[in-house]
């Protein structure tokens, strides 16, 4: 019984350890171009581009942003008047758009408001 109790807890350590792993600040978003991760952050502003693209800047208003995030498609469905100042942790591949970081968005399990 010992045994299978610490073989558990063994695999709960490393799959802990595993998602940490994928999980990295905007300090390391130009280290991991083209993967994916989850990065959490507060929304500092958004944009409500149109009915299937919104913008939210995190880490520091616009222009001063560290990275946007964009909500592609009409999936998403978040409460954008009160997410200003709200920590969000989002999942998707880190890219670069027009020299600035980003991450693409568009099903809701890559979002989780904290």
């Amino acid at each position: 019984m010992k045994k299978l109790i610490l073989s558990a807890f063994a695999v709960l350590i490393f799959a802990g350890s595993a998602l940490a792993q994928n999980r990295f600040s905007s300090d390391d978003f130009a280290k991991n171009l083209g993967k994916t991760g989850t990065l959490c952050d507060t929304v500092y502003s958004l944009r409500i581009v149109s009915d299937t693209l919104t913008l939210l800047n995190m880490g520091a208003a616009y222009p001063n942003q560290k990275y946007t995030v964009a909500v592609k498609g009409n999936k998403i469905t978040l409460d954008y008047t009160n997410l200003k100042g709200k920590p969000l942790c989002v999942t998707g591949v880190f890219l670069m758009y027009k020299n600035r970081p980003e991450i693409q968005i568009s099903e809701p399990a890559q979002v989780n408001a904290k």
